[in-house]
């Protein structure tokens, strides 16, 4: 029998590629995962010179202005005075093309938010959606490598899309989304976005609770049926970068509203399901939305490479008062992002204008390619020093917190991946389930394995019977024995 074990790219065999080494079955994920960081490494170098992922997109300048204090829950200073405004800038993008693919793709979109704030920069990192395909970052190579071209062919293969997404059931949930109405929108000003991952906000006494971030655009939400986008894709296939450019340059200004959902910390423990776990939605009966304030977009680049192309967003771009959870998509993402700059813009990249924080920059790191400041000058290059160069302030230490158990590679414990797909289903109008079954149907029908489409007819069914038996039925199928 023919050895085809996968190996890391020194040969040696992986013993489990579904999930991360961490410290107990939350983690953190450690850096002892030799083959995580290998493969994120090599997955960030993979497309030269565009980004991997989000390669096409449209950016904006403007402000965020707090208008409800939540200094009881952050000590992050750009959120505790209502009427403070922060600049900031803000990146769209689709996902799986390339730098001259079409807007109107069914995609989900990135929603990528720098704050320039007094305590540096601060990177919000997120889509247009509430969730993602999958929760541990160990398995996004892998999915990328999907919605890109085939090796040989050099096609999109829908082959290897449905293919993956049935052997990952966790995927259900955002499937559902993008193939919903609201996998296409309108406009990059008609769509909400969100932080998606968990994270943790710290007060100024460093009690904790979990977040999650929501912004509501004040346009409304509006979609493209396929018909209208698809035609969008072949005459203007920058449609919504246009129509971002030209509302801003007319004076219509975008306007999100914030939102974030708060979990006492302890919860975590005790909700129903992991809350870290990226595929899932937290309850708003739950965990009830709570107003922050208002993002608006008024000042269009002055040159896209320098301001849109060159910006560059890190999750792991944290200020005090925000720091990370223990959700494993997030871990893995807080190293690949900064690295794929590092490779992408250079070592350097947060020296460059758009990237460069209108906080001061003192630390010790120097040289590199293209640096474009004067390298720190001659001042102190090492810490401890005793040359008064910058020293560490222990007070801005991230709070701590108790990890246990073996480091071993944990899946998540919670099996349950179709509960909120079938909400979603059974929460949508009989027009948008028609909408749904009949888009999901034709991008299923080229997959040539029966088997695969069995397989994920499978995962609609238990979400919602009805769900899996019209797609069946669409497909000339049946729902296989469960």
């Amino acid at each position: 029998m023919t050895n085809n074990n996968l190996t890391t790219s020194w040969g040696a065999p992986v013993g489990d590629n579904q999930n991360s080494l961490t410290a107990g079955p939350r983690g953190p994920v450690l850096i002892q995962d030799v083959h995580l960081l290998e493969k994120l490494a090599h997955f960030n170098r993979e497309r030269v010179p565009e980004r991997v992922v989000h390669a096409k997109g449209a950016g904006a300048h403007g402000y965020f202005e707090v208008t409800n204090d939540l200094s009881k829950y952050t000590k992050a200073a750009f959120l505790n005075t209502v009427g403070k405004r922060t600049p900031m800038f803000a990146r769209f993008s689709t996902v799986a093309g390339e730098l001259g693919s079409s807007d109107t793709v069914r995609d989900p979109r990135g929603f990528a938010l720098k704050f320039y704030t007094e305590e540096g920069n601060y990177d919000l990192v997120g889509n247009n959606t509430p969730i993602f395909f999958i929760r541990d970052a160990i398995k996004f190579p892998d999915f990328i490598h999907t919605q890109k071209r085939h090796p040989q062919t050099h096609l999109k293969s829908p082959n290897a899309v449905w293919d993956f997404w049935s052997l990952s059931p966790e995927s259900l949930h955002q499937v559902s989304i993008l193939m919903s109405d609201r996998g296409i929108p309108a406009t990059l000003r008609h769509m909400h976005g969100f932080g998606s991952h968990t994270f943790k906000w710290v007060n100024a006494e460093g009690q904790a609770v979990w977040v999650k971030y929501h912004f509501k655009t004040e346009q409304g939400i509006k979609n493209l049926n396929t018909e209208l986008a698809a035609k969008l894709a072949a005459d203007n296939p920058d449609y919504h970068t246009e129509d971002l450019f030209n509302a801003i340059d007319q004076g219509d200004f975008p306007v999100w509203k914030l939102h974030v959902q708060i979990m006492p910390l302890a919860d975590a423990n005790t909700y129903r399901f992991d809350p870290f776990d990226v595929t899932k939605v937290w309850s708003q009966k739950d965990y009830p939305l709570i107003e922050v304030g208002r993002m608006v977009l008024d000042r269009n680049p002055d040159n896209y490479f320098a301001e849109v192309e060159q910006a560059t967003f890190s999750p792991g771009s944290f200020v005090p008062g925000v720091e990370a959870s223990p959700d494993k998509m997030l871990q893995g993402r807080l190293f690949a992002y900064g690295d794929a700059h590092r490779y992408r813009v250079g070592a350097n990249h947060n020296a460059l204008p758009i990237n460069c924080p209108h906080a001061k920059v003192n630390n010790n790191q120097r040289d590199g390619l293209m640096r474009p400041d004067n390298n720190g000058g001659g001042s102190v290059y090492y810490e401890p020093n005793s040359y008064g160069g910058a020293t560490e302030s222990p007070k801005h230490q991230p709070v701590a917190f108790e990890v246990s158990g073996q480091a071993d590679s944990v899946a998540y414990d919670e099996a349950d991946h179709y509960s909120q797909a079938g909400d979603l289903y059974r929460l949508l109008s009989e027009d948008e389930r028609t909408r749904l079954v009949q888009n999901i149907v034709g991008a299923m029908t080229p997959v040539d394995k029966d088997e695969i489409k069995l397989r994920q007819i499978g995962h609609f069914y238990k979400a919602d019977p009805e769900y899996g038996q019209r797609i069946a039925d669409g497909l000339g199928l049946y729902v296989p024995e469960l």
